[in-house]
């Protein structure tokens, strides 16, 4: 936001009714997270089941991730438009359809459909489960739009990365537990348990949206929302191109290569724990990396508010996350899987809060949705584009261990690229930036 849109916030909306707005869309996301989980530890191990490749397999972790992609920025666009309550009450109950679709895909018969170049034979339950995440991926896009549109509007750049922090730290609870329940629910019941839970969950969170989520953006003109404006408004803020990338890499990296291989990895190295196999151990591991960000989140978007600049923050977490991942290369065992995981969640914790904190800070009130759609439109490129190369990755091309250093690697590069030139922009100073 420009410094007079920010002071317009501030007289606008006092400390208690942030706080209430906050809590609203904590409450209305948090159940969407728990259903968000449940499906990571159980559809990675899906490709018996549903008599498919290790491509199409990808192809259905993916296609959220693809779907929300091309949705972004229309959904950023609507949010400018007409406000944030109604897109994102909808966007939550469209998600709520995906996983009864996951069930309906597990009782599917098993009819090959045919097969296709690249991704091997195409059956009719593998079909429905990739129209399931399609749909998820629409109404993602809506949820995730409007709850940043909706805290960052209300916010200033004195009190924005705290506020963002306890957004985001407040979805991730969800993302966890849900992690927890779809492993545990798969090995101590059944698959269409877990996802039965994660439907019901989901129509729950839609609800509690309709019910207590305010509409505290009124949407901008008409002429403010053209898409083609979009390419100028990038241009003319050259952080939002770095804080992209950084977007990119840390959601190809957790979202797609973590989140997609964990599983794998628990079975090939046959990690067992009590009663847990590889979905119970791998839903746990994912849930304390998931813990782990939701609380560096909070604690470093209040911290990002009394530095004078919130991207130093970016430095300590790049560094952690690629020890994490060479952890993982190096040390197969639990043990040291569960350090890796607690190193990756924390600087993915610190480093995303900054960067979408800094993203606020430069975008004025009447384009927040669709300079969110920008942001969110690189975080799933490395989201859609993770899950399609990890399987065979890991599988086929690479093994595990080259392929978390290349991951190690990649996050490197974020020291260069995204780190250093934010550091070195004077504009990046909390409380002194002018958008305009």
């Amino acid at each position: 936001m420009s410094e007079e849109d920010s002071s317009a916030a501030q007289e606008t909306f006092s400390r208690r009714e942030i706080r209430t707005v906050a809590l609203a869309i904590i409450a209305g996301v948090f159940f969407g997270g728990i259903a968000t989980g449940v499906a990571f530890p159980t559809l990675p191990l899906l490709d018996e089941t549903l008599v498919i490749s290790a491509v199409m397999l990808s192809l259905i972790l993916s296609a959220n991730r693809i779907s929300r992609l091309f949705m972004n920025t229309p959904a950023g666009t609507i949010i400018d438009r007409v406000g944030t309550r109604v897109p994102m009450i909808i966007g939550l109950y469209t998600q709520a359809l995906a996983p009864f679709g996951y069930v309906v895909g597990l009782y599917t018969p098993s009819y090959i459909l045919g097969t296709v170049p690249i991704l091997g034979e195409v059956s009719l339950p593998g079909l429905v489960f990739v129209l399931s995440r399609f749909v998820w991926g629409i109404g993602s896009a809506f949820v995730f739009l409007g709850a940043f549109a909706t805290i960052t509007y209300v916010t200033t750049t004195a009190n924005r990365g705290q506020w963002v922090g306890y957004m985001r730290g407040g979805q991730s609870l969800g993302f966890p537990t849900g992690l927890v329940v779809g492993g545990v629910l798969t090995d101590i019941a059944s698959m269409e348990v877990a996802f039965l839970v994660a439907g019901v969950l989901a129509l729950a969170a839609g609800t509690i949206a309709a019910i207590v989520l305010p509409d505290v953006h009124s949407g901008a003109d008409e002429r403010s929302a053209r898409l083609r404006d979009i390419p100028a408004l990038v241009r003319s803020r050259p952080p939002v191109a770095l804080i992209g990338f950084g977007n990119f890499t840390v959601r190809f990296l957790w979202g797609g290569i973590i989140l997609s291989t964990l599983a794998r990895y628990a079975s090939v190295h046959e990690m067992e724990l009590t009663v847990l196999g590889a979905a119970g151990i791998s839903g746990i591991v994912m849930g304390l990396g998931v813990v782990t960000m939701g609380g560096t989140t909070v604690l470093t978007g209040w911290l990002s508010d009394r530095l004078q600049d919130r991207s130093i923050l970016t430095l300590p977490a790049f560094c952690s996350m690629c020890l994490g991942f060479l952890i993982i290369a190096y040390v197969p065992t639990i043990e040291a899987l569960l350090v890796a995981i607690v190193l990756i969640g924390a600087g993915l914790g610190a480093a995303a809060p900054a960067m979408l904190a800094i993203l606020g800070d430069v975008t004025p009130g009447d384009e927040l949705g669709r300079m969110g759609s920008v942001y969110n439109v690189m975080g799933d490129i490395g989201l859609s584009l993770g899950p399609l190369v990890a399987i065979p990755a890991v599988d086929l091309w690479f093994g595990y261990q080259l392929t978390y250093v290349l991951c190690a690697a990649l996050v490197l590069s974020c020291l260069i690229l995204v780190s250093v030139p934010l550091l070195r922009n004077p504009e990046i100073t909390t409380g002194t930036i002018d958008a305009d």
